[in-house]
């Protein structure tokens, strides 16, 4: 009698989730009892702090995050719901159409946007060494993977071996720079920001850019591949350990980890202007860029305390001016984003805003 009164129950719930297939997913993700967090390493250290301050605040377990990169956590974020997939991820750039596309290929929706601050990025080397004055166009001729040859509209293999060839008031060491990989949001940033900074200013590249788009990007975006750009993963802690260890090397990877490190390593001065807090906040730092997380609205309610962590993520506590993230090296927004984001969240307001 148990058997057959199972059997029918097995049987009832098959013919439930055939007949509502959304059913599933939600059963699976009520199996799963704290917030997972996949991402960039650049928010990672933020998300840590905000994930330890949630746990023992509130009723809810500590959220578990994981450093993947922006490019790897929206995969990750992007590939289904349900408990084996993350409810959130963390990015240093925003979400590409092609990634919010993947998302919706996989059931994923209705996603929310939260900006919680900005960053700079830092050209950055050991205070044992002499600190050094860069041009984004002098980081572009040591790091792109073609480079013009001076001779007409050509491109060469970039041929620079040590800093004074590239410039003759850099220092006569080999070019060692040690950055992150392409899955890496601090990658995509820095060859927008820096890369791409640097070949505009050869005029014939810049013009290219509204004759040949994928052209234009392949010659300004594309790195090195020759050993003199070292690809560290994604542990920004790994790349300011080998700077202390190593003098003739340079890092590349968020102002955060050089705020935390200051007595170790020193960041390069870009284009004039130091990577310092106040010039970041400003606008006045050339390589500054936003920082977000995104979040599936369909888990909110299945995997406890989400809303919760949204509003503890996007409080004035946590991202304010006087917020505890400032002094792990945030950027605050001003006042005006902060309420946005902190509405969105609150709201559960869908991304809906342009995407390039």
């Amino acid at each position: 009698m148990k058997k057959a009164i199972g059997l029918a129950m097995l049987t009832a719930f098959a013919v439930a989730i055939l007949m509502f297939p959304g059913l599933s997913s939600k059963l699976s993700a009520a199996g799963r009892d704290y917030i997972s967090v996949v991402g960039s390493s650049t928010v990672y250290p933020f998300a840590t702090v905000v994930a330890e301050q949630f746990g023992k605040s509130t009723k809810y377990k500590t959220p578990k995050i994981e450093s993947t990169g922006s490019g790897g956590g929206f995969k990750l974020f992007c590939s289904g719901l349900g408990t084996q997939h993350p409810d959130i991820t963390n990015a240093s750039r925003r979400i590409k159409k092609s990634e919010v596309d993947l998302c919706t290929k996989n059931g994923v929706k209705d996603i929310i946007e939260i900006k919680i601050g900005y960053d700079g990025i830092v050209f950055a080397n050991s205070k044992k060494a002499r600190r050094v004055e860069v041009s984004r166009r002098d980081l572009y001729l040591a790091l792109a993977k073609d480079i013009p040859s001076g001779v007409g509209e050509s491109l060469v293999h970039n041929p620079n071996k040590t800093w004074k060839d590239v410039n003759p008031s850099l220092p006569d060491i080999k070019i060692e720079v040690l950055g992150p990989p392409p899955t890496s949001g601090t990658r995509d940033a820095f060859a927008e920001l820096v890369l791409e900074g640097g070949c505009k200013t050869f005029s014939w590249i810049e013009a290219m850019e509204k004759k040949d788009k994928k052209k234009y990007k392949a010659i300004c975006h594309a790195v090195r591949e020759d050993g003199a750009y070292i690809e560290a993963g994604e542990n920004d802690v790994l790349i300011v350990k080998k700077l202390a260890a190593n003098p003739n090397a340079f890092g590349i990877f968020g102002f955060s980890f050089l705020d935390q490190n200051s007595d170790t390593i020193q960041g390069s001065i870009v284009d004039g202007v130091e990577p310092t807090f106040e010039n970041i906040a400003d606008g006045k730092y050339p390589v500054s860029r936003p920082l977000f997380f995104y979040v599936k609205k369909a888990h909110v309610g299945m995997i406890p305390g989400i809303k919760e962590y949204i509003k503890e993520f996007t409080s004035e506590k946590a991202v304010g001016e006087e917020g505890y993230l400032i002094d792990r090296g945030l950027i605050p927004m001003p006042v005006e984003e902060r309420e946005q984001f902190r509405s969105d969240g609150k709201n559960l307001n869908k991304l809906s805003m342009s995407l390039n």
